[in-house]
């Protein structure tokens, strides 16, 4: 257990911790002291003026560190490319406030369960309408649970059970929800298919949506949103109701304030795709940082002595667990099955006498693969046999005693002819007998 504001010492490493704002309670930057120089870690954050949870930026501690000399600062890029502030969660707790005070009928928040600041807004302003608050989603009793623990959110009413919450009228019940994603087993997502065995939302209802859209989330947030559409509930979201969620992470301003604190020798972008830290490294270049590189997951890169630079890589990305055996996201056995399950399978199979004539075959069988009244699958086969008869008839002599020269003289045969059949190429599997 360490305190605000503590340190730890690691082997050759002293590690302070610097109180930062962020969207979670108590965030904290890493001032990582080594033998030839200072690394900042911030972690995720922004610069919250009015934080609702925890103490304030400590501005102090990082233009110390920038007046002692920061070596390097490995530094969120999430909203690089979004101009001014990202806001202060008090601005999200008045919005939210004057949202749910307006509505009738019952309502549903989803929002981040970690955002524990988020949680306590939407609690305060729901009891501050007359509404009961109850908890729906697993995380979200954990993370209400964790932060009572600590001291957090001690003066607010007792939490309302899911199946008393449905006893009580709508407009006194608010429904705190996890899910705000999309996520398919989330109790948004249950509630929404009208599955969920306690809640359910419906015509003259209302769900409001605290949070940001995760890209790559948008196809399952747009989901979940008609279902409850169709339903009859009405929908909030920041688009449509600007100040009902803020980012917690820095904006552009926030990255130049911090930049200006800090005053590091090389910038380190993390926390973003890849077309975010190459903008962070621009926006750095800019604010006259005198080195910037943005290393892909898995670089290892020298920051001293000598100028920054990628030196190594190491092992890095998701590891799968397939039939049992864990394997790498893009391994050989995973990437060849996502090769077989958009273009298809064909498989090839002939015998050879001991001369190389052919005795039987070629065969051709095909999975996964479409077909039309025009042009039925039968015949289809029939002619890529044809293609690799063809084509073992062109092999020399000597080729036809070897069976890898056989196997992809019948690949690159039927291979060429499913691209001209089906623009694809599908995957061969070859098999040679020989009598």
């Amino acid at each position: 257990e360490v305190p605000l504001g503590g340190t730890i010492r690691l082997g050759p490493f002293e590690i302070d911790l610097i109180t930062l704002t962020h969207s979670i309670p108590e965030p904290n930057g890493l001032a990582i002291r080594t033998p030839l120089g200072v690394v900042l870690h911030t972690g995720d954050w922004k610069i919250d003026p009015d934080p609702l949870l925890g103490g304030p930026t400590d501005v102090a501690a990082i233009r110390k560190l920038g007046d002692e000399g920061v070596l390097a600062m490995v530094c969120d890029s999430t909203n690089v490319f979004v101009d001014g502030t990202a806001g202060s969660e008090a601005e999200v707790r008045s919005a939210l406030s004057k949202l749910i005070a307006g509505l009738k009928g019952k309502i549903a928040v989803a929002c981040f369960a970690s955002n524990v600041a988020r949680m306590d807004s939407v609690i305060r302003a729901a009891e501050a309408c007359g509404r009961r608050v109850c908890l729906v989603g697993r995380s979200m009793h954990r993370m209400a649970a964790a932060a009572k623990s600590v001291g957090l959110m001690a003066d607010i009413q007792e939490f309302v059970g899911e199946s008393e919450a449905r006893h009580f009228p709508a407009d006194q019940i608010l429904y705190l929800c996890t899910g705000s994603q999309g996520e398919p087993r989330a109790a948004l997502a249950r509630i929404a298919d009208g599955t969920h065995p306690h809640v359910s939302l419906g015509e003259g209802d209302h769900c409001v949506f605290s949070s940001r859209v995760i890209p790559g989330n948008e196809i399952p947030i747009r989901n979940l949103q008609n279902k409850l559409a169709d339903r009859g509930v009405r929908l909030y979201t920041e688009r449509d109701h600007p100040g009902i969620h803020v980012s917690g992470h820095p904006c552009r301003d926030e990255l130049a304030e911090m930049y200006r604190w800090a005053r590091p020798q090389i910038a380190v972008p993390t926390h973003g795709e890849r077309r975010h830290l190459l903008e962070h490294v621009a926006f750095a270049r800019d604010l006259q940082v005198p080195q910037q590189i943005a290393p892909r997951n898995g670089d290892m890169v020298r920051l001293a002595p000598g100028r920054a630079e990628v030196i190594d890589e190491a092992p890095a990305g998701r590891l799968f667990v397939d039939a049992g055996v864990i394997t790498a996201e893009n391994g050989p056995a995973l990437r060849e099955r996502r090769h077989a399950a958009y273009n298809g399978v064909l498989s090839v199979a002939v015998a050879l006498d001991r001369k190389g004539r052919i005795a039987s075959g070629p065969q051709v069988r095909a999975l996964g693969l479409p077909a039309d009244d025009d042009y039925p699958i039968d015949d289809v086969l029939d002619d890529l046999a044809g293609e690799a008869e063809e084509a073992l008839n062109r092999l020399a002599r000597e080729q036809l005693d070897e069976d890898e020269a056989v196997e992809t003289a019948l690949s690159r045969a039927v291979k060429k002819a499913s691209q001209r059949i089906w623009g694809r190429r599908p995957v061969v599997e070859t098999t040679v007998l020989r009598i």
